[in-house]
């Protein structure tokens, strides 16, 4: 969907003339009072369920919440996946053509925010005539998205689900994107983030920066379950190759991921996203008081974390929680014990899938 008129952005910047890339699933009622929307995570995208008939491997990112019989019904549900303006999957981003200049943004794409993604999101459902979403989801980041909505559009949503997430980053989670952004930046092919023109991707740097983050998003036992201190070489029979390459399975794994990520995601959008990260703190403007950051919700509220996901541990989910309760709105909550770690969210747990699906009864019975 094209917008022509610019979005005014938390950081004065405008974006003009941009397009944002969605996708929808099941059929929306007569009232146009099932929408649901799902806010994606850092490196997700629109694509939330499902395959694409020539891409049979591309799989929807959330494909075992979302579709037909799913927790998150298609059958009773009209589901929208929105790309983020700064994203690298079709929505306007680095990559894309600035009009004042006529070459890709590169590092000229201005800074955006949680608030700025569901700003540009209202305006999508403006233009599908939605005028209330029956409920508002994500997880991790798109839980950030999916809190900001109750705050900035109380009238808008009457449910609002918030998986694995947080009110605000703690010091150490600002500490590792910082690490992991240095590594991009430092790359000789970043070129101060026009490396689009020069043919080029600092492949290195973006893929540090996902190992870094690929090991937040696992939990210890996880690691220690799958990869052990197993070597590589399954022929060495315990010998150390006494070096500086992969010997054990772990660094196969991270390299791997970072090798893969780095051949598909942009840059200059990993820089802007985990910035969007730290920068989201609804209560910073009242005082650290969240309580008070949250007085005006309206929604009913789902919230659910994992018990090994240390980057975004059930404490802030607590805090999210005690928010809503000192301001008497219902809340659900579970806290679910997984060995996972963050990525849970993402992954088969049937006391957190049927919880899910238990609260999206409870939400269509109200339509």
């Amino acid at each position: 969907m094209h917008f022509s008129e610019p979005l005014q952005l938390q950081s004065g910047a405008q974006l003009r003339d941009y397009m944002l890339m969605y996708e929808t699933y099941g059929a929306l009622n007569a009232d146009k009072s099932n929408a649901v929307l799902v806010c994606h995570a850092l490196n997700a995208s629109h694509h939330v369920a499902g395959v694409y008939a020539d891409q049979p491997n591309n799989v929807g990112w959330w494909d075992n919440m979302v579709g037909p019989g799913k927790p998150l019904d298609t059958d009773k549900f009209f589901v929208i996946g929105i790309n983020n303006p700064g994203s690298c999957f079709g929505s306007t981003g680095p990559m894309h053509i600035n009009p004042d200049t006529g070459k890709p943004y590169g590092a000229a794409f201005p800074v955006v925010t949680v608030e700025d993604w569901v700003n540009a999101q209202a305006r999508l459902a403006d233009q599908l005539g939605i005028a209330q979403f029956a409920a508002v989801m994500g997880g991790s980041l798109g839980g950030m998205q999916a809190l900001a909505w109750s705050i900035m559009y109380p009238d808008r949503l009457r449910h609002c689900l918030v998986i694995a997430s947080t009110p605000k980053l703690s010091t150490q989670n600002i500490a590792f994107n910082d690490v992991a952004r240095q590594a991009i930046l430092t790359d000789p092919d970043y070129h101060g983030g026009d490396f689009y023109e020069h043919g080029v991707v600092p492949k290195n740097g973006l893929k540090v920066a996902r190992m870094i983050g690929h090991i937040t998003y696992l939990s210890d036992d996880s690691m220690g379950e799958k990869f052990g201190r197993k070597l590589r070489d399954a022929e060495a029979d315990g010998a150390y190759k006494f070096g500086f390459g992969v010997d054990f399975e772990i660094e196969s794994y991270l390299r791997y991921q970072g090798d893969k990520f780095s051949s598909y995601f942009d840059a200059n959008t990993y820089l802007l996203i985990t910035k969007a990260l730290d920068y989201f703190d609804p209560a910073r403007h009242h005082g650290g008081d969240l309580a008070q950051a949250l007085a005006g919700t309206k929604a009913e509220f789902f919230l659910a974390s994992f018990t090994t996901d240390w980057r975004f541990s059930p404490e802030r989910s607590r805090e999210i929680v005690d928010a809503l309760i000192a301001n008497r709105r219902q809340v659900t909550y579970a806290e679910i014990d997984a060995p996972h770690g963050h990525d849970a969210f993402l992954l088969e747990d049937a006391r957190y899938m049927n919880m899910v699906r238990a609260y999206y009864d409870r939400v269509w019975k109200g339509l």
